[in-house]
């Protein structure tokens, strides 16, 4: 905090290194309705006096402050807390003060010759006589009666031990001189979001796939929907549902040209029956969605929509406003390009027009428009190649008008723009969970999500597979594979999603070698998925799911705690409650193929375990119980039967 040229000189307190704080408070930290919020500040003045130190806060918008009183952890630091409210934004800061009764109080405790107590009892009078000043009713009274007595001709030791009685402190702490405090500016801010930003189950499908072999429609979605709860998901999220286009349509496989009867990419998005804000026709009417959120909602399950700025060639825009569009030499418009990857079925925006407000208006109002239906949550495709500024000014008003929209990420790029967009107002964000497979890439890549100052601004959501991501793990780990990735997301991380059924059914062919992409990849056709398949994983997923609702320490990522291995394949890692009212211990083989097996060594403080007592260990995968002993303990798990524990750990007791 810079102090401003028309400060008062005789104000000496100062206060640095507020925490949490992101990028010097030009961003808000995040948090969800109910958290404890926990502040920290250095505050500290010239000299011997003694400062009080309050934490500020309220909701933006509101004209007074709430106080709480912060308390000082030493050397210098100090340390306050306050609940998130509902959801919104709310503000908080610090204000600190030279308390001269403080100051006084504290010198007196330490003079020890009569005379020197004597001066001191004189100004101590003065000062309580202040603070009688600035009190009213019975307060005002006595501390005006306690001010006399200080003064009065007493013993020395008499008057003393009333100066140093608590109940003074008590009274006298209600009315401060405040007159030199300073306020840390400017007030930091706190995104405040419904508790589904920090916890939440995603599941992913294509409404056109909905139906076996035929067009699927919202009704056909609308059955589906036992299904999706029965896996334990509360999000389901469908690619675009918007007309697609025709010209340059993509066929099977990415295939340049289609055949009559191919469905096209969803995300080659807008037709002559209209744009984002309309319905492919096929899946059905904009009543047949509203059905759908509602009915879904009733269920305790969220429709996500997918929000793709970009257009086919035969999208309204196109043709009704070109300036939109980044032209050719030779007229034509510039299709979406990612060097060797060609999308001649879709259009990117030109955000350099010099009609981009236009632009930014129009495109705020698709969100306008889907939240209107009813829709509260939201994925993002390709936020990073679009501007940054936009997003801060979209999500900002999306927001102020309602808060309890829910943003995802979906930008798997460079780290700094991931974490930039995060701070721009995006709620949760893709990472780069698919491609950390080894015990130490997860170890590193989860410890930053967790541990780090980006956590106060980054929500991850983990997801092993994606409609354009089939990890060379998952293509050739069978069964295991599947089994081992569904667990490390679903713990590592409080949100995280799979796209189905491609991921129950445990799809793995890929287009090509070397390839990530899906062979006959439902983003170009109608696959016929049979969810009642033998060896579907839906069983195994809906108990997942089932551990991760009944267990609250795995709905949040900070005190996520990694446990030391003597095998690299087996990795061990634990979540609690801050209380460890509820402690969870997971560890999983990472080789798909053979039984793995050593010794784990457990961080006791973590778990809230004491030293030397045998404790529990419930297996709430398999229901098998062991005993555990100490920090260290033997495991061994074979991947072609279940390759995790997931843990339910009672700390033993003294």
């Amino acid at each position: 905090m810079a102090r401003s040229a028309g400060a008062d000189g005789r104000q000496r307190a100062v206060i640095e290194s507020v925490a949490p704080i992101v990028d010097r408070g030009r961003f808000p930290i995040k948090r969800c309705a109910g958290d404890i919020i926990t502040v920290e500040a250095d505050a500290f003045a010239d000299g011997h006096d003694q400062l009080r130190c309050v934490l500020l806060h309220r909701r933006r918008g509101d004209r007074t402050w709430n106080e709480v009183e912060m308390a000082p952890l030493g050397n210098d630091r100090w340390r306050g807390h306050f609940t998130a409210p509902e959801v919104g934004v709310c503000e908080y800061t610090i204000a600190t003060w030279v308390d001269h009764y403080l100051s006084w109080r504290h010198d007196l405790q330490r003079w020890s010759a009569p005379e020197d107590i004597a001066v001191a009892l004189a100004v101590g009078a003065q000062i309580i006589a202040a603070a009688a000043a600035r009190a009213k009713g019975v307060d005002g009274k006595r501390l005006g009666a306690w001010a006399k007595e200080l003064a009065g001709a007493a013993p020395v030791d008499v008057r003393r031990e009333r100066a140093l009685d608590a109940e003074l402190d008590e009274i006298i702490a209600r009315y401060p001189d405040r007159s030199l405090e300073i306020i840390y500016q400017p007030a930091l801010a706190v995104t405040v979001d419904p508790p589904r930003a920090r916890f939440s189950a995603w599941y992913e499908m294509f409404p056109r796939a909905s139906a076996g072999p035929r067009h699927g429609t919202f009704r056909d979605c609308e059955a589906r929907l036992a299904y999706v709860a029965e896996l334990g998901f509360d999000v389901l999220y469908f690619p675009p549902i918007h007309p697609i286009g025709v010209t340059r349509r993509k066929g099977p496989n990415n295939a340049t040209t289609s055949r009559p009867g191919d469905p096209g990419s969803p995300w080659a998005i807008g037709a002559k029956e209209g744009g984002h804000k309309a319905i492919a026709p096929e899946l059905g009417t904009t009543e047949d969605f509203r059905r759908l959120v509602r009915t879904a909602r009733s269920r305790g399950i969220e429709i996500a929509l997918d929000i793709a700025f970009q257009c086919s060639p035969d999208h309204p825009y196109v043709s009704e406003h070109p300036e939109w569009f980044r032209h050719r030499p030779d007229g034509s418009v510039q299709y979406a390009e990612n060097p060797p990857k060609k999308y001649q079925d879709i259009y990117p925006f030109n955000f350099e027009t010099p009609a981009w407000r236009e632009l930014w208006e129009e495109l705020k109002s698709i969100f306008d428009h889907w939240i209107g239906e009813g829709v509260r949550i939201f994925r993002v495709d390709n936020p990073h190649t679009k501007p940054f500024a936009m997003w801060e000014w979209m999500i900002g008003e999306i927001k102020n008008a309602h808060p309890d929209v829910i943003f995802l990420s979906e930008a798997f790029t460079r780290p700094r723009i991931m974490h930039r967009l995060a701070k721009l107002g995006f709620t949760q964000s893709y990472t780069y969970f698919t491609w950390r497979n080894t015990k130490a890439e997860l170890t590193e890549y989860f410890t930053e999500l967790s541990r780090s100052w980006s956590r106060e601004y980054f929500r991850p959501n983990a997801w092993p597979n994606t409609p354009d991501i089939l990890h060379a793990y998952l293509q050739g780990g069978g069964r295991p594979a599947f089994m081992a990735r569904l667990t490390l997301a679903a713990t590592l991380a409080a949100n995280y999603g799979i796209y189905g059924p491609t991921f129950e059914l445990m799809e793995h062919e890929p287009r090509e070698a070397g390839s990530e992409e899906y062979l006959n990849s439902e983003k170009y056709e109608i696959r016929n998925w049979n969810l009642d398949r033998a060896d579907s994983l839906r069983d195994f997923i809906a108990r997942v799911n089932r551990i991760r609702r009944a267990n609250p320490a795995l709905h949040a990522d900070w005190r996520l705690a990694f446990h030391r291995t003597d095998n690299d394949q087996i990795i061990c890692y634990s979540k609690s409650t801050p209380d460890l009212s509820n402690v969870i211990l997971v560890v999983v083989n990472l080789d798909p193929v053979y039984r793995q097996s050593g010794w784990v060594d457990l961080t006791l403080e973590e778990l809230g375990v004491a030293a030397g007592h045998a404790y529990p260990a419930h297996d709430l995968l398999t229901d098998s119980r062991f005993t555990w002993h100490g920090s260290r303990n033997y495991v061994e798990l074979d991947p072609q039967r279940v390759p995790a524990h997931i843990l339910h750990i009672t700390p033993g007791h003294p």
